[in-house]
Protein backbone atom coordinates (compact mmCIF):
# COMPACT_ATOMS: atom_id res chain seq x y z
CA UNK A 1 0.00 0.00 0.00
CA UNK A 2 1.14 3.60 -1.33
CA UNK A 3 -1.45 5.68 -0.13
CA UNK A 4 -4.15 5.43 2.29
CA UNK A 5 -6.14 7.57 2.87
CA UNK A 6 -9.11 7.24 6.51
CA UNK A 7 -12.12 8.94 7.22
CA UNK A 8 -11.11 12.12 5.21
CA UNK A 9 -14.02 14.80 5.43
CA UNK A 10 -14.08 18.23 4.12
CA UNK A 11 -17.93 19.77 5.17
CA UNK A 12 -20.44 19.91 2.80
CA UNK A 13 -17.99 18.03 0.14
CA UNK A 14 -16.59 15.10 1.19
CA UNK A 15 -18.23 12.49 3.93
CA UNK A 16 -15.89 10.19 6.23
CA UNK A 17 -13.78 9.32 2.97
CA UNK A 18 -11.30 6.27 3.07
CA UNK A 19 -9.28 4.22 0.43
CA UNK A 20 -6.13 2.36 -0.51
CA UNK A 21 -3.45 3.02 -3.82
CA UNK A 22 -1.20 0.55 -4.11
CA UNK A 23 1.98 0.00 -5.91
CA UNK A 24 1.67 -0.14 -9.23
CA UNK A 25 -2.11 0.18 -9.41
CA UNK A 26 -4.23 2.38 -11.41
CA UNK A 27 -7.46 3.44 -9.12
CA UNK A 28 -10.29 4.49 -11.33
CA UNK A 29 -12.54 6.96 -9.44
CA UNK A 30 -16.06 6.82 -11.14
CA UNK A 31 -19.34 9.27 -10.37
CA UNK A 32 -21.55 11.95 -11.21
CA UNK A 33 -21.00 15.71 -11.45
CA UNK A 34 -20.92 17.12 -7.95
CA UNK A 35 -19.62 13.90 -6.60
CA UNK A 36 -16.85 14.97 -4.88
CA UNK A 37 -13.88 13.49 -6.59
CA UNK A 38 -12.02 16.76 -7.77
CA UNK A 39 -12.66 17.82 -4.24
CA UNK A 40 -11.34 14.49 -2.95
CA UNK A 41 -8.05 15.39 -5.06
CA UNK A 42 -7.64 18.67 -3.92
CA UNK A 43 -7.74 17.57 -0.38
CA UNK A 44 -5.11 14.69 -0.79
CA UNK A 45 -3.12 17.08 -2.51
CA UNK A 46 -3.39 20.04 -0.37
CA UNK A 47 -4.73 22.66 -2.01
CA UNK A 48 -7.90 22.47 -0.09
CA UNK A 49 -8.35 22.14 3.73
CA UNK A 50 -10.19 19.64 5.63
CA UNK A 51 -11.67 18.88 8.21
CA UNK A 52 -10.98 16.01 9.71
CA UNK A 53 -9.05 12.29 8.60
CA UNK A 54 -5.50 10.94 8.11
CA UNK A 55 -3.17 10.58 5.16
CA UNK A 56 -0.49 8.02 5.20
CA UNK A 57 2.26 7.42 2.21
CA UNK A 58 4.44 4.06 2.51
CA UNK A 59 2.98 3.38 5.58
CA UNK A 60 3.73 7.22 7.39
CA UNK A 61 1.39 8.96 8.46
CA UNK A 62 1.84 12.96 6.70
CA UNK A 63 0.59 16.14 7.32
CA UNK A 64 0.11 17.98 3.93
CA UNK A 65 -0.74 21.24 4.44
CA UNK A 66 -0.32 22.77 0.92
CA UNK A 67 0.55 21.58 -2.55
CA UNK A 68 4.40 22.23 -1.86
CA UNK A 69 3.98 19.32 1.01
CA UNK A 70 2.10 17.02 -1.24
CA UNK A 71 5.13 16.98 -4.18
CA UNK A 72 8.01 17.30 -1.41
CA UNK A 73 6.06 13.44 0.01
CA UNK A 74 5.91 12.69 -4.04
CA UNK A 75 2.49 13.30 -5.12
CA UNK A 76 2.18 15.20 -8.31
CA UNK A 77 -1.76 16.19 -9.55
CA UNK A 78 -3.12 16.90 -13.06
CA UNK A 79 -5.42 19.44 -12.65
CA UNK A 80 -8.63 18.72 -14.80
CA UNK A 81 -7.62 22.71 -16.14
CA UNK A 82 -4.43 21.67 -17.27
CA UNK A 83 -4.30 25.24 -18.77
CA UNK A 84 -4.98 27.11 -15.34
CA UNK A 85 -3.18 24.86 -12.64
CA UNK A 86 -1.16 22.45 -14.80
CA UNK A 87 1.70 23.96 -17.29
CA UNK A 88 2.55 27.44 -18.33
CA UNK A 89 1.02 28.26 -21.38
CA UNK A 90 3.69 31.27 -22.53
CA UNK A 91 6.43 29.44 -21.72
CA UNK A 92 8.24 26.59 -23.55
CA UNK A 93 8.28 23.15 -23.23
CA UNK A 94 11.79 22.73 -21.34
CA UNK A 95 10.94 25.31 -18.59
CA UNK A 96 7.34 23.75 -17.76
CA UNK A 97 9.27 19.91 -17.50
CA UNK A 98 11.57 21.52 -15.13
CA UNK A 99 9.36 24.00 -13.21
CA UNK A 100 8.71 22.10 -10.12
CA UNK A 101 11.92 20.01 -10.01
CA UNK A 102 14.19 23.49 -9.92
CA UNK A 103 15.93 22.25 -6.80
CA UNK A 104 17.41 19.61 -8.82
CA UNK A 105 18.75 22.29 -11.50
CA UNK A 106 20.71 24.91 -9.68
CA UNK A 107 23.21 25.16 -7.20
CA UNK A 108 24.87 27.91 -5.30
CA UNK A 109 22.75 30.41 -7.28
CA UNK A 110 23.35 29.39 -10.62
CA UNK A 111 20.88 27.39 -12.80
CA UNK A 112 22.35 24.19 -14.88
CA UNK A 113 20.98 24.93 -18.36
CA UNK A 114 22.47 22.30 -19.73
CA UNK A 115 20.83 19.60 -17.57
CA UNK A 116 17.41 21.51 -17.85
CA UNK A 117 18.01 20.69 -21.60
CA UNK A 118 19.11 17.38 -21.11
CA UNK A 119 16.13 16.38 -19.03
CA UNK A 120 13.68 17.90 -21.39
CA UNK A 121 15.07 16.30 -23.96
CA UNK A 122 14.82 13.13 -22.41
CA UNK A 123 11.09 13.70 -21.54
CA UNK A 124 9.83 14.46 -25.04
CA UNK A 125 11.72 11.18 -26.27
CA UNK A 126 10.18 9.16 -23.24
CA UNK A 127 6.75 10.45 -23.70
CA UNK A 128 6.52 11.04 -27.63
CA UNK A 129 6.06 15.00 -27.26
CA UNK A 130 5.26 15.91 -30.74
CA UNK A 131 7.03 19.24 -30.61
CA UNK A 132 9.66 20.98 -32.87
CA UNK A 133 11.48 22.29 -30.14
CA UNK A 134 12.21 21.95 -26.22
CA UNK A 135 12.13 25.86 -26.71
CA UNK A 136 8.29 25.76 -28.57
CA UNK A 137 5.93 27.77 -26.45
CA UNK A 138 3.52 25.31 -24.71
CA UNK A 139 0.56 27.46 -26.57
CA UNK A 140 1.39 26.27 -30.13
CA UNK A 141 1.34 22.31 -29.32
CA UNK A 142 -2.00 20.26 -29.31
CA UNK A 143 -3.76 19.43 -26.15
CA UNK A 144 -2.57 15.88 -25.98
CA UNK A 145 1.12 17.06 -26.26
CA UNK A 146 0.40 19.76 -23.81
CA UNK A 147 -0.95 16.92 -21.40
CA UNK A 148 2.20 14.42 -21.86
CA UNK A 149 4.51 17.55 -20.79
CA UNK A 150 2.39 18.04 -17.99
CA UNK A 151 3.07 14.12 -17.12
CA UNK A 152 6.51 14.70 -17.96
CA UNK A 153 7.15 17.70 -15.50
CA UNK A 154 5.63 15.31 -12.53
CA UNK A 155 7.85 12.60 -13.89
CA UNK A 156 10.88 14.69 -14.17
CA UNK A 157 10.14 15.18 -10.31
CA UNK A 158 10.11 11.62 -9.63
CA UNK A 159 6.53 11.62 -7.79
CA UNK A 160 5.46 7.84 -6.84
CA UNK A 161 2.04 8.98 -6.63
CA UNK A 162 0.10 10.35 -9.68
CA UNK A 163 -3.32 11.78 -9.81
CA UNK A 164 -4.62 12.67 -12.97
CA UNK A 165 -7.83 14.77 -13.34
CA UNK A 166 -9.26 13.86 -16.50
CA UNK A 167 -6.49 13.41 -17.99
CA UNK A 168 -8.19 13.38 -21.84
CA UNK A 169 -10.06 16.22 -21.47
CA UNK A 170 -10.19 18.26 -24.73
CA UNK A 171 -8.06 15.74 -26.87
CA UNK A 172 -8.26 13.76 -29.68
CA UNK A 173 -8.95 10.13 -30.39
CA UNK A 174 -5.21 9.58 -31.44
CA UNK A 175 -3.83 11.25 -28.22
CA UNK A 176 -6.48 9.79 -25.89
CA UNK A 177 -5.43 6.03 -26.79
CA UNK A 178 -1.67 7.35 -26.33
CA UNK A 179 -2.22 8.91 -22.85
CA UNK A 180 -3.99 5.69 -21.89
CA UNK A 181 -0.80 3.34 -22.97
CA UNK A 182 1.46 6.15 -21.13
CA UNK A 183 -0.93 5.59 -17.88
CA UNK A 184 -0.65 1.39 -18.44
CA UNK A 185 3.11 1.97 -19.05
CA UNK A 186 3.97 3.87 -15.81
CA UNK A 187 1.91 1.71 -13.71
CA UNK A 188 3.71 -1.14 -14.93
CA UNK A 189 6.82 0.46 -13.80
CA UNK A 190 5.72 0.66 -10.25
CA UNK A 191 3.76 4.10 -10.16
CA UNK A 192 0.80 3.90 -8.20
CA UNK A 193 -1.78 6.53 -9.59
CA UNK A 194 -5.43 8.05 -9.41
CA UNK A 195 -7.66 8.34 -12.22
CA UNK A 196 -10.61 10.92 -12.24
CA UNK A 197 -12.89 10.67 -15.37
CA UNK A 198 -16.19 11.50 -16.30
CA UNK A 199 -15.95 9.07 -18.98
CA UNK A 200 -17.16 5.63 -17.69
CA UNK A 201 -15.50 3.78 -21.10
CA UNK A 202 -12.29 5.22 -19.81
CA UNK A 203 -12.69 4.89 -16.74
CA UNK A 204 -13.37 1.33 -17.49
CA UNK A 205 -10.11 0.81 -19.78
CA UNK A 206 -7.85 2.12 -17.58
CA UNK A 207 -8.61 1.34 -13.86
CA UNK A 208 -7.71 -1.82 -11.92
CA UNK A 209 -10.08 -0.67 -9.31
CA UNK A 210 -13.11 1.66 -9.24
CA UNK A 211 -14.14 3.15 -6.63
CA UNK A 212 -17.63 5.02 -6.72
CA UNK A 213 -18.55 8.28 -5.17
CA UNK A 214 -21.93 9.88 -4.75
CA UNK A 215 -22.80 13.47 -3.00
CA UNK A 216 -19.22 13.40 -0.89
CA UNK A 217 -19.19 9.78 -0.31
CA UNK A 218 -17.88 6.58 -1.88
CA UNK A 219 -20.77 4.37 -2.61
CA UNK A 220 -19.16 1.13 -4.04
CA UNK A 221 -16.30 -0.42 -4.68
CA UNK A 222 -15.27 -2.58 -8.58
CA UNK A 223 -12.96 -4.78 -10.09
CA UNK A 224 -12.03 -3.11 -12.98
CA UNK A 225 -11.92 -6.23 -15.05
CA UNK A 226 -15.32 -7.23 -13.65
CA UNK A 227 -17.07 -3.85 -13.71
CA UNK A 228 -19.76 -2.15 -16.30
CA UNK A 229 -21.32 0.61 -16.76
CA UNK A 230 -24.72 -0.14 -15.34
CA UNK A 231 -22.82 -1.17 -11.97
CA UNK A 232 -21.02 2.09 -11.87
CA UNK A 233 -23.98 3.86 -12.83
CA UNK A 234 -26.04 2.03 -9.85
CA UNK A 235 -23.82 3.33 -7.14
CA UNK A 236 -23.18 6.54 -8.51
CA UNK A 237 -27.12 7.60 -8.12
CA UNK A 238 -27.01 5.85 -4.21
CA UNK A 239 -27.96 8.69 -2.66
CA UNK A 240 -27.55 8.96 1.22
CA UNK A 241 -31.01 10.07 2.37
Amino acid sequence: IVLEVEGLSRSPVLHNISFQLKRGEILGFAGLMGAGRTELARAIFGADPVDSGEIKIHGKKVTIHSPYDAVRLGVGYLSEDRKRFGCITEMDVRTNTAVASMHRFHKAGWINNKRIDQVSEQSVEQLAIKTPSIRQQLKFLSGGNQQKVVIGKWLTRDCDILIFDEPTRGIDVGAKAEIYNLLHQLAAQGKSIIVISSELPEILRLSHRIVVMCEGRITGELRGSDATQEQIMSYATQRIS
